[in-house]
């Protein structure tokens, strides 16, 4: 079912506000990185949170996320700074190397104080979920193996019914359920209309460490290609990366299997370390494959629903700035909503004006990132990372945003109620 149109357009036409909710419920969709931050935030502001999740637990693994620039400072608000540190792959650097090893170019974690090629908060996928998860699990139900199947909203609230069969009325519905999100095709269409594919697709899996990788990432190139390690936190496992140029891809993004025939197929022939890091492709329990796209629209609200994170506006994962997107759009989203005292129209237009600049900013670098790495005519302008323009994009992408302190909103501080975890 979708949303009711008849009761958005009552909702924008009239003069009366809606009452105000001191402890809203809150729905969020989606138990990977953004809806957990978010949970977190709701529940200092106030609100009664529960976070559906499709999988039946946190999945782990995954590639390598960073924080840089105001995403390391929303971490230290949230009280999760030496948690998320502690957890960190704690890679040193990065080679590019050729064919036979031998190193190109080298990246230091310590470049750019800490916010350069190699973050120095780089931490796995997995592993800040389960941070995330650990920090509100007290605090906030989580529904996992469960998801909303159909959502009707009016003026005062949302109708929401699960799979499980059970149906509950929420203040506040977000969709923080990624790239391919349902909530998003549900309440705004198709995910045709707003996913951006960049002409490159993205692998990653976790391989015993049979190569002698300390903690420096190794990456290898060929015609458009690449396919490298970088360290986790086990040393005895690395983590596999390939990228390749690809269209549109078409291999359902749940078809495991099609996805591992398809990278066998797009990296044969390729050298260096490829065929003995491919070798353990069946083995592996967290393969992840899919195109790298972005989600451009022009709003992320729709009456009492909302989007955050890389469902309202994936960058990509060549911008290297997804999670720093989710955790500062998490802080903004809560405390806007909060500071319009729950009113959507009022906390969703806030949140957007503030995060949008900055969103618009790290699409770009991740636009940027793909067009360099593609061959021939697909290829990009070759740029000049020394140029004011670049140097201010960069500038935008790390920093371009004002963090509130929302000193007039309530603030809870760290989770402490228990409740029953579904």
């Amino acid at each position: 079912m979708s949303v009711d149109d008849t009761a958005q357009e009552r909702m924008i036409r009239t003069d009366e506000q809606p009452e105000r909710v001191d402890r809203p419920r809150v729905l969020v969709a989606g138990a990977g990185i953004a809806g957990p931050a978010l949970a977190h935030w709701l529940r200092r502001r106030g609100a009664e949170v529960t976070v559906v999740e499709r999988a039946a637990a946190l999945r782990p693994g995954g590639q390598a996320v960073d924080a840089r620039g105001v995403a390391k400072e929303v971490i230290r608000r949230m009280g999760l700074d030496a948690a998320v540190r502690a957890a960190r792959t704690e890679t040193a650097g990065a080679d590019t190397v050729d064919v036979d090893g031998t190193v190109l170019q080298t990246f230091s974690a310590e470049d750019d104080g800490g916010d350069g090629y190699i973050s120095e908060i780089e931490i796995l996928r997995g592993d800040l979920s389960q941070v995330l998860y650990d920090d509100t699990r007290d605090g906030v139900a989580y529904r996992f193996g469960d998801r909303i199947t159909e959502l009707t909203q009016d003026p005062d609230g949302v109708d929401v019914t699960l799979a499980s069969g059970d149906r509950r009325r929420f203040e506040l519905v977000i969709g923080a359920d990624g790239l391919h999100s349902a909530l998003r095709a549900m309440v705004f269409g198709p995910r045709e209309q707003f996913l951006r594919h960049l002409g490159l697709a993205l692998a990653f899996y976790s391989v015993p460490n049979e190569f002698g990788l300390g903690r420096r990432l190794i990456d290898y190139q060929e015609s458009g290609r690449s396919a490298g390690l970088r360290p986790v936190p086990d040393a005895t496992r690395a983590m596999a990366m390939f990228s390749f140029p690809a269209g549109e891809l078409d291999v359902d993004h749940r078809d495991v299997d099609a996805q591992k025939r398809l990278l066998r197929e797009r990296m044969a022939g390729m050298g260096w370390w490829t065929p003995r890091i491919l070798a353990h492709l069946d083995d592996t329990p967290d393969f992840y494959l899919d195109q790298v796209a972005q989600v451009v629209m022009d709003r992320w609200s729709s009456g009492r629903v909302g989007l955050l994170g890389d469902a309202a506006f994936s960058s990509s994962p060549m911008s290297g700035a997804g999670t720093g997107l989710a955790l500062v759009g998490a802080y903004l989203l809560a405390g806007e909503l909060a500071a319009a005292q729950w009113n959507p129209e009022a906390g969703f237009a806030r949140y957007e004006e503030r995060m949008r600049s900055f969103v618009e900013a790290n699409q770009e670098m991740g636009r940027l990132h793909v067009h360099s790495l593609l061959p021939g005519p697909d290829a990009g302008p070759d740029i000049d990372v020394g140029s004011e323009w670049f140097t201010d994009l960069l500038a935008r992408a790390i920093n371009g945003v004002e963090l509130p302190d929302y000193a007039e909103v309530p603030d809870h501080g760290a989770p402490s109620a228990t409740l029953a975890r579904e």
